[in-house]
């Protein structure tokens, strides 16, 4: 909802002049907008866990490993030579996982 900053405001004495009947019918009025759903529709649009994907075929390219790149060997995740927070026998740790 747009609110526009430039109008004047109410001062509190004509926010207690709103009458309780003009307060309910406010509240009915915002209460009465629902949005109808098929419950068909939702249902095929769900992915369940464990749903066969056997014949889903994705197709994305993979980019290997930069060299200023390395992979963290607490999350194996991989990530720019700037996140090398310090390395335990060995093996990089990002920051993330070293903090």
């Amino acid at each position: 909802m747009a609110t526009d900053y430039d109008s004047p405001r109410q001062t509190d004495e004509e926010l207690t002049e709103d009458s309780l009947q003009e307060l309910q019918a406010r509240r009915m009025d915002k209460s009465s907008t629902s949005i109808d759903l098929d419950p068909d529709d939702v249902a095929e649009s769900l992915e369940l866990p464990g749903a066969d994907l056997s014949n889903e075929e994705l197709s994305f390219r993979v980019i290997p490993r930069q060299a200023d790149e390395f992979t963290c060997s607490s999350c194996f995740l991989v990530h720019h030579r700037s996140q090398l927070a310090e390395t335990r026998k060995g093996e990089p740790i990002c920051r993330e996982c070293a903090a």
